[in-house]
């Protein structure tokens, strides 16, 4: 098994850190590659264009290992938001037809189409929460549902951000596709823990950033789009995306304006190139270990969470009878443990910096906080 990698990472020994889906703690080469990339706006005459260019196509070729795809089918952007506006843009949307999407998505997910939805007479199907998690029965119920509309486009997610509940792709795309419909994933949450194919899965677009599970930089993303949508408009024209005035060929028509920059590229890069070492499998089967110990001290507590079929190996959601008492957070964080709360569930998400000795001093401290052993306010 992968074991922890906290060396790699700049996090004191006293601070236990359960929030990577919020935000990755960044490791030293990562840092390293950042500043190095300062450096060059510093000192510019020595810094080389045909440098960039090159670590610009690293970059997309490592993006594209990590989701199975060809270097050809991968954009640079600047945030999943702009992937998903991207497809939305080039998407065929006919009146009448349904946008199915999930409750509570979240806002790079749901915005767009919620608005292109109410603009364009489109029938908006948000699928609700089900009580017991499963997602995938859900949203086939809704697909298939008799009488319904067809379906434009499906804006979907390999698991649910809040709490980390599982949506299998691989059993509602092949239904999708039956139907006709477009197929749109945001996998903010996936790429980089949970093995992506999109040769097997064939999405019409699939977008992801860096600076979550990919130990990456803020403010850049990936956007694969299927060779039948190499035939699109970008969001802005650019000279990455436009060579001599002529669409760049395959997914690089879609690139962002300074698609070359100095210092995230690299950043970027280098967090890819951690995660391809270790293995998108072992990554996961190490955060499953973890999570699946923190599981068990949540039921311990008599807390409630989803059965591990049906929750992501780095993904934890932590429902508290009687809802998230106020003040919870700010005591466990002055304990040193960090995690988040969505939609009023508890989110652990811990990433390969986690040590062994985390998930018990979680269960610790979220035992004396509940038991009002630390400052919590409960309405």
């Amino acid at each position: 098994m992968l074991p922890s990698q906290h060396a790699l990472f700049e996090i004191p020994p006293e601070v236990c850190y359960l929030d990577g889906a919020a935000y990755s703690a960044s490791p030293r080469s990562v840092r390293a590659a950042g500043e190095q990339g300062v450096l060059t706006k510093s000192q510019p005459w020595n810094h080389a264009d045909a440098r960039t260019d090159a670590v610009a196509e690293r970059a997309r070729a490592a993006a594209a290992r990590l989701i199975g795809a060809a270097p050809g089918d991968v954009a640079i952007l600047g945030s999943v938001s702009q992937g998903i506006a991207t497809a939305a843009r080039n998407l065929p949307l006919p009146v009448g037809h349904r946008v199915l999407r999930m409750e509570h998505e979240f806002p790079s997910q749901s915005l767009v189409w919620d608005r292109l939805a109410a603009e364009r007479g489109l029938v908006l199907d948000i699928v609700p929460r089900p009580a017991a998690g499963d997602w995938t029965a859900a949203l086939l119920t809704a697909i298939t549902r008799p009488g319904a509309p067809p379906i434009a486009v499906a804006a979907l997610t390999p698991l649910h951000w809040s709490d980390g509940a599982l949506v299998s792709l691989e059993r509602l795309l092949p239904v999708l596709r039956d139907t006709g419909a477009a197929v749109v994933v945001d996998a903010t949450q996936a790429v980089g823990v949970i093995p992506i194919d999109v040769a097997a899965l064939q999405p019409d677009f699939l977008a992801f950033p860096t600076y979550k599970w990919l130990l990456g930089p803020y403010s850049l993303g990936f956007l694969y789009a299927a060779p039948h949508r190499h035939d699109g408009l970008p969001l802005d024209e650019n000279n990455a995306n436009r060579l001599g005035g002529i669409p760049a060929p395959g997914a690089r028509r879609y690139d962002k304006g300074e698609r070359n920059d100095p210092i995230l590229l690299p950043m970027a890069l280098a967090g890819m190139e951690l995660v391809l070492g270790w293995g998108v499998e072992a990554v996961a089967g190490r955060l499953r270990c973890v999570t699946d110990r923190l599981a068990r001290h949540a039921a311990s507590l008599g807390l409630e969470v989803l059965p591990p079929d049906r929750r992501a190996p780095h993904i934890l959601g932590v429902r508290i009878p009687g809802g998230m008492p106020p003040g919870l957070l700010a005591a466990l964080a002055a304990e040193g443990v960090h995690c988040s709360d969505r939609l009023g569930v508890l989110r652990v998400s811990p990433h390969v910096w986690c040590r062994e000795e985390e998930p018990d001093r979680f269960r610790d401290a979220l035992g004396r906080a509940l038991a009002g052993e630390l400052s919590v306010a409960r309405a």
